[in-house]
């Protein structure tokens, strides 16, 4: 599915709730096929954490382990491209397993955050990762530039589906 055609989706789910004073669930895509899903995703913009303020070169880094949980490395510079290299090794484990979509993603044993893939393009080239307090988001791709007009297509999608967009910044990438 498109990035249009999935923000035409989620527009008219938006307005079958109503104004309702809660936001409606975040529905995540349909399925991910994990083994295409796992390498590296460079975070293009993101509502970001505490800890990643400042992030230039963000780049995520999934790989599938036997024992079906995700190892995931995010690696980013601190404040400039020349800035220092920090790293976090989180855990991801899929928590539905019909579409492979909803994760917890561990930093610090036992919590598990909220992981929902929301959109994922049918190349697996663009991906918007978000939760359901609709707190933090994630817009990554595989290549370190989006065209602006996907750009603007994908903040449109964030948008729609309950986020702050102007809490939204874009990630520094150069390489």
């Amino acid at each position: 599915m498109s990035l249009r055609d999935s923000i035409f989706s989620l527009t008219g789910a938006a307005m079958l709730a109503g104004c309702q004073a809660s936001l409606p669930p975040l529905e995540t895509v349909a399925h991910v096929d994990l083994d295409r899903f796992m390498g590296d995703w460079y975070v293009i913009a993101n509502i970001p954490t505490f800890v990643e303020k400042g992030a230039h070169n963000a780049v995520e880094s999934y790989r599938l382990d036997d024992d079906g949980s995700i190892a995931t490395t995010f690696t980013f510079r601190k404040d400039s491209f020349a800035g220092p290299e920090k790293q976090y090794t989180p855990r991801g484990f899929v928590r539905n397993t019909q579409t492979n979509a909803e994760w917890g993603m561990q930093f610090i044993w036992p919590i598990k955050g909220d992981y929902r893939i929301i959109y994922l393009s049918d190349d697996y080239s663009l991906t918007i990762i978000g939760r359901t307090k609709r707190d933090y988001v994630w817009l990554m791709a595989r290549s370190p530039a989006l065209p602006e007009g996907q750009y603007r297509e994908a903040v449109d999608f964030i948008s729609k589906a309950g986020y702050d967009v102007a809490q939204l910044e874009r990630v520094p990438q150069k390489w």
